[in-house]
């Protein structure tokens, strides 16, 4: 969207769209570990809507922070490796409220 259109959504020009900020505060972000294969362990960080958030970049985001690799696919974010002590101030970093946050520990 270029500056001078109008998002459909909130009806505000394209750089002052504020419909990606109100989707942030609305989801419920759930974040745990899963072990794999030979005892690996992966972040999950699932309740994020891919139509509202661009999953790809926020993956990009974290991995560059936390340097691991990773993935989002199937609507999830996966990472290398236990990092469920720093994700939640990352993602506050990018936006999400702590609030709806959960940490399964």
């Amino acid at each position: 969207m270029s500056e001078d259109e109008l998002c459909l959504t909130c009806g505000l020009p394209g750089d002052l769209c504020i419909c990606e900020e109100i989707a942030k505060e609305e989801q419920i972000i759930r974040v745990g570990i899963e072990t794999r294969r030979y005892g690996k362990k992966y972040t999950l960080v699932t309740g994020i809507d891919p139509d509202e958030v661009d999953l790809g970049a926020l993956a990009k985001q974290l991995k560059t922070k936390l340097a691991c690799g990773g993935t989002s696919k199937e609507g999830r974010i996966e990472l290398q490796g236990d990092h469920r002590y720093k994700i939640k101030q990352l993602l506050e970093d990018f936006g999400f409220p702590g609030s709806n946050i959960e940490v399964q520990f």
